[in-house]
């Protein structure tokens, strides 16, 4: 157990936060936020997407997971505020090459675990073959396709949230 603890807080701290631009250079970024915006004209659904290095020492001493670690963001962006329940988050956490999709109740209750399960093992192929933009927006389209079904854009369409990729 130690040893596992230990090799974590090695990786997080060799994980430098340039890590990010590594993987998601700035137009990276920006076609990021143009999936999601294009998306987001099909459905009233809201999609965030976070991408983070690594975590502080204090939450790594606490063994917080990137399950722990995306609850807090999907809280913080506020992705569980909108009016339809329907906000989806896309965390990566690269130190420990995981990441998760958190999905707020109105959403989940038509697509169920299995149907994130599907969306993300799509995208952890792809994050192994080092296609970390690819994955990203993939991941947008698959998840765009539950809100197009459960949630279709007729009429006026709020955007409740912002598009723009948050980088932590």
């Amino acid at each position: 157990m130690a040893a596992k603890l230990i090799r974590r807080l090695c990786r997080h701290i060799c994980t430098l936060p340039g890590a990010v631009k590594k993987h998601f250079c700035y137009g990276a970024i920006q076609r990021i936020e143009a999936a999601i915006a294009t998306s987001e004209l099909q459905h009233l659904g809201e999609i965030r997407f976070a991408v983070e290095a690594r975590l502080p020492l204090s939450a790594l001493l606490a063994k917080k997971t990137a399950k722990h670690r995306a609850l807090e963001i999907f809280s913080s962006l506020k992705v569980w505020d909108t009016e339809q329940n329907n906000g989806v988050l896309i965390y990566l956490l690269l130190a420990d090459h995981d990441f998760e999709i958190l999905a707020d109740r109105g959403i989940h209750k038509h697509v169920g675990s299995h149907g994130w399960e599907q969306i993300s093992r799509h995208m952890e192929q792809m994050f192994k073959q080092g296609k970390f933009e690819a994955g990203v927006i993939e991941g947008v389209a698959k998840i765009s396709e539950h809100l197009i079904q459960y949630y279709p854009a007729h009429g006026k369409n709020k955007n409740e949230l912002p598009d723009t990729p948050v980088i932590l």
